[in-house]
Formats: C-alpha cells, structure tokens, sequence
C-alpha cells in the first residue's frame, strides 16, 4: 500500500485556505520572515484548527509532515 502524497495546494486546501498557485505565492510572501525560534504552528496568522492541524502532523509523524516541513521552510 502506497503512502498518500499531498502537495502544498492540498496542504493548503486542507487548512482551508485558498489553494490556487498565485494564493499560495501570496500567503508565503506576506508570512515569510518567520522566526528562527518560533515553531511553524505557534506562528500567529494561523487560527487554532490550522496550529492544531500542523502541531498534530509534525508530532505524530504523520503523512504530512513531510509537506509541512516543506512549507515550514518556505516560511523561513
């Protein structure tokens, strides 16, 4: 059995946000800059649902952890 693969259109799609390419640029370059020593679920323009979400992938290891490492760093 293959491993699900998710892409950050259905990252963002799942975090209930717009997934079109040209929102995706819009929302990594108006939150870029995040801080070193601030984890990616803790950052402030996420809701609660969306922190828990990313908090719940990353700790569990889950099938998107990958992605939100991935978007993690895109926000660095």
């Amino acid at each position: 059995m293959e491993s699900p693969t998710h892409n950050l259109d259905s990252l963002f799609s799942q975090l209930g946000l717009d997934s079109s390419d040209e929102a995706i640029d819009d929302f990594i370059n108006k939150n870029k800059s995040l801080p070193g020593n601030v984890k990616l679920h803790k950052a402030d323009f996420w809701n609660s649902s969306q922190a828990s979400f990313l908090k719940q992938a990353k700790d569990e290891d889950a099938d998107w952890a990958e992605i939100v490492d991935q978007l993690d760093a895109l926000l660095r």
